[in-house]
């Protein structure tokens, strides 16, 4: 890498400290840049300053936006009554993509963590909690990982609503469609096998 100009080597440098993209892959990119007529780049530049300047955290879900509420939480065909938890804005957005799911979101920013020294008030739970208590939520889904992390995060919610007038719920999980029994690890089998349902 070092036939190149400083100019390049500090770019590559740069991309290839964004996740999953290394030296290699960094290089062809800064190639690419380099090719691209000049608007282009200055666009890509000007994308990049936009979203440091105007994307912050919705006011009501903790999603990204650039405006004080989010698209969802602004938009007045949401039901208000389903509110559905997850870890971060990119599991929220898989949701969306499915287009299953036409209910309100909450972002918890993390999960339950004693390990990593990562308790309740360090994620936005508390901020569920007054969410809920408003009377609004009728259903809770918790959509957090099956991870060890995840599924104490749900119960521990579960548990702090225990008494609340919501209905909670659990996305479920088990053998993907498409899936080979062969290939499912065995805690995913036993999973799907608790949580099987008439057919």
């Amino acid at each position: 890498m070092q036939h190149y100009p400083q100019s390049i080597r500090n770019l590559i440098h740069r991309l290839s400290r964004l996740p999953g993209i290394g030296e290699k892959t960094a290089e062809r990119l800064a190639m690419h840049i380099l090719k691209t007529p000049r608007k282009e780049a200055e666009a890509l530049a000007q994308s990049i300053l936009e979203l440091k300047e105007k994307v912050r955290l919705c006011a009501r879900c903790f999603s990204l936006s650039d405006g004080e509420r989010c698209r969802i939480c602004s938009d007045p065909a949401r039901d208000p009554s389903l509110l559905c938890v997850v870890e971060q804005p990119a599991d929220m957005v898989s949701i969306e993509k499915s287009g299953a799911y036409n209910g309100m979101y909450h972002v918890l920013s993390g999960v339950l963590s004693p390990m990593e020294g990562v308790g309740p008030e360090d994620i936005r739970i508390g901020e569920l909690l007054r969410r809920v208590g408003e009377g609004v939520v009728k259903e809770l889904i918790l959509a957090t990982g099956t991870s060890v992390e995840g599924e104490a995060t749900a119960a521990y919610i579960k548990d702090a609503l225990a008494s609340a007038p919501v209905r909670v719920s659990r996305i479920a999980s088990g053998v993907p469609i498409g899936g080979d029994l062969k290939y499912v690890d065995q805690v995913t089998l036993k999973r799907a096998l608790d949580f099987r349902h008439s057919f």
